[in-house]
């Protein structure tokens, strides 16, 4: 076994847990919308025929706010095809991704679909062909009351009651040449502020995300941000980051490592947000909002996928992306996570992309069932568990070397303290060989050992393994073994990581009831 070290601070705080950072995203992509969250076909089709097996398990997820409609699908979008009578609607071309949007769900029945699964709605407005006069009109239909045309002809729709949507993208990694209405730097900086201050004009209540860069390998990432920001720092609240991770060429040990690799791009991000806001002699706060991320295997689809879809048909609703997700993803997924909570004190919110089918942790098939793939887990725990504030830690223990990153630490993690006392340790062990000895000291005395659950490679499987309709061997179980002593003010914790693990324990005080742990 490997010893690693690990103390916990109680007493001190790094930033409260952002609630909105277990957020998902629901895009017009492939089987996402329809077959995916709508099939009104389907067995549990509700009556507005979202589909009820579905939603179950996005609840059970515990995502908090979803982004919508996209994704590169807004630079093309005409919100006003997706409200009215369904049968009126228009059928349009979407030349994103090369589908046919039939506009069956739009404005309000996502809403509809949001207020029955708990979340928030952020809302993307389409800076690519359009601007800003229709996403003027897309927040006035959307939150004004009542006595306009707009907010009239939303009455007449269904919705005599405003949505209420406080959260806005204004557009989508427009640094990006793929996108449909690619811009610079300075002409996206331009079209977002007249738009943000527009909005504001309108609804003073509007939170704005402004687009950062697609990726931190963009050539213009940095430099974007700065321009960008020159624009629009003192119109917009949260400045976006987009940051996807794959294993590439059997270097598991770099993907594994892909915690260390956010941490940099936020730090970075951060650091440029700081300089920006100092230039300017502003004394307010931007977030970052990391509102995609994910592991997606990207040289996949653009070797084996993209040029089939982009030269075929234009399909509804076709197979894009759909990664089958194994034990590895997982753990990054859950290493993923740790990085976020970690920077809970500039992250203000973050959205796992996509929610169902398009690389998702929800799979589900026409008329078929729905399954959790390997990293709704993660995901899930981490929602139900990280409450209150994040506390500081320090860890000590060997590094791992790495192509991509350099040496990072065997183990991560990252620890959370509710209300109540208890606490929550998310823990990785990045070893894909060694099991880690992990001595943990809190500095609070009489805590116990409430619920302990690791993700690692299960039985008869190895790293690869992964859950399909017909099968689902991957999921938590419980870590054996945990062994929880006080000594003077502090408690003491002993546990072993087995190797490609990610783990989460929770501790109470002693005097507290045991409480029901609503997704272990």
């Amino acid at each position: 076994m490997i010893p690693v070290g690990l103390r916990v601070h109680l007493g001190e705080t790094v930033a409260d847990v952002p609630p909105r950072l277990f957020g998902g995203f629901v895009e017009h992509m492939g089987r996402c919308v329809y077959q995916g969250i709508y099939e009104p076909e389907h067995p549990s089709a509700n009556a507005d025929g979202f589909r009820e097996d579905v939603l179950a398990l996005v609840r059970e997820l515990g995502v908090t706010v979803v982004r919508y409609p996209g994704g590169n699908f807004v630079s093309g979008y005409r919100w006003e095809d997706g409200v009215g009578p369904r049968a009126e609607r228009p059928v349009r071309l979407d030349g994103a991704w090369h589908s046919t949007e039939t506009n069956q769900v739009g404005l309000h029945e996502f809403a509809g679909w949001a207020s029955s699964a708990g979340v928030e709605v952020m809302q993307a407005v389409n800076l690519g062909t359009r601007g800003v006069l229709e996403a003027g009109d897309l927040l006035e239909y959307s939150n004004h009351p009542s006595g306009t045309a707009l907010s009239s002809l939303r009455a007449r729709n269904g919705s005599p009651e405003p949505f209420g949507i406080t959260l806005w993208c204004l557009g989508n990694e427009m640094d990006g040449p793929w996108q449909i209405g690619h811009k610079t730097a300075d002409e996206y900086g331009r079209l977002a502020a007249e738009t943000a201050r527009y909005m504001r004009f309108l609804d003073h209540r509007v939170e704005l995300v402004v687009a950062g860069s697609s990726n931190m390998e963009m050539p213009t990432f940095g430099e974007w941000e700065r321009t960008v920001l020159r624009h629009t720092a003192e119109l917009v609240d949260h400045i976006s980051v987009h940051a996807y991770y794959e294993e590439s060429d059997g270097d598991v040990a770099s993907f594994l490592a892909s915690g260390a690799g956010l941490d940099r791009y936020l730090d970075t991000v951060a650091g440029i947000v700081d300089e920006v806001i100092a230039e300017l002699g502003l004394d307010r706060t931007i977030g970052i909002s990391v509102d995609e991320w994910n592991v997606w295997y990207q040289r996949d689809w653009n070797e084996n996928h993209k040029d089939a879809v982009l030269s075929g048909d234009w399909p509804v609703a076709p197979r894009l992306i759909e990664d089958e997700y194994n034990v590895t993803d997982a753990v990054v997924v859950g290493s993923l996570l740790i990085s976020l909570l970690r920077h809970s004190d500039r992250v203000s919110m973050a959205n796992l992309a996509q929610l169902v089918n398009v690389i998702a942790p929800i799979r589900c098939e026409p008329e078929g069932a729905a399954w959790k793939q390997t990293t709704f887990f993660p995901f899930a725990l981490t929602s139900a568990r990280a409450r209150g504030r994040v506390v500081p830690l320090d860890l000590s223990g060997p590094v791992l070397p790495t192509a991509k990153y350099g040496e990072v630490p065997m183990v991560d993690a990252v620890s959370t303290v509710a209300d109540d006392g208890s606490v929550s340790l998310f823990v990785v062990n990045r070893s894909t060989t060694d099991v880690v000895a992990l001595g943990t000291e809190l500095s609070t005395a009489g805590l116990v050992l409430e619920d302990a659950q690791v993700l690692t490679v299960p039985e008869g499987g190895d790293r690869f393994t992964t859950n399909t309709q017909a099968s689902q061997p991957v999921a938590p179980v419980v870590l054996e073994d945990v062994v929880v002593e006080s000594a003077g003010d502090v408690t003491q914790v002993s546990l072993s990581l087995p190797p490609i693990s990610w783990s989460v324990l929770t501790l109470r005080p002693a005097a507290a009831p045991v409480k029901e742990n609503p997704r272990g």
